[in-house]
């Protein structure tokens, strides 16, 4: 966990639950204002992780409602008494329904989160001095929305495009050729040397997705 050398903004993912989400802190290099991107759980383990960087916690940024990705942020949000921004209200049901989702998963003590800003297409969210667009992708859930930052070329991408794959669609509300339209339509033109960070797994570039992923392929 180390700033990025020669970066405004500093990067560390941080998995966590069983599924392995990753949990993103990013903070603005100047003002070292931080926000957590998609906290799932293991709150002890985000709260740590914060104090070993050493920046100020100043948000907490949903890209959906699925609890692998917001279950820890009710918590994490009365814990560091910071807002919780985002997804598209079009989630709300998601994060309505966290508390019975959780027990899905023999998880008990999980909480419906109530967002104090819904984003949209076109928004833009800002970390110290480093601003992010808002895009919204939904097909994945209704209400998926991603953060770009348009100067570094970085996309937090949530579960819309992966390294290789791209997120499930086979919920009630899914739909995966909304979802694929979503991401030619919206991601890939940003720009071939966007690099990525997806939900799960590794790191990837759009031009590599775009060249060799096969669900983008026609």
């Amino acid at each position: 966990m180390t700033d990025q050398p020669q970066s405004p903004l500093g990067v560390a993912v941080l998995p966590v639950t069983p599924f392995q989400q990753n949990c993103s802190l990013i903070w603005c290099m100047k003002t070292r204002q931080a926000a957590i991107v998609d906290p799932g759980g293991d709150v002890p383990l985000i709260l740590g992780a914060l104090k070993e960087i050493g920046v100020t916690p100043a948000a907490i940024w949903l890209t959906h409602g699925h609890l692998d990705h917001a279950g820890g942020a009710a918590e994490l949000a009365e814990t560091l008494s910071v807002p919780i921004i985002g997804p598209h209200e079009a989630d709300k049901f998601l994060l309505d329904d966290l508390p019975t989702a959780g027990l899905r998963f023999d998880i008990h003590d999980m909480r419906a989160v109530a967002p104090a800003r819904w984003l949209a297409e076109g928004d833009e969210i800002s970390v110290g001095e480093v601003v992010f667009s808002v895009q919204h992708v939904p097909g994945h859930t209704p209400g998926h929305v991603t953060f770009f930052q348009k100067d570094l070329r970085f996309l937090l991408a949530g579960d819309t495009v992966f390294a290789g794959s791209v997120g499930r669609t086979d919920f009630p509300y899914g739909s995966h050729e909304t979802l694929i339209a979503g991401i030619k339509g919206k991601l890939l033109p940003l720009g071939d040397d966007v690099q990525f960070l997806p939900g799960h797994g590794p790191a990837s570039t759009l031009g590599e997705e775009r060249a060799s992923n096969p669900f983008l392929q026609g």
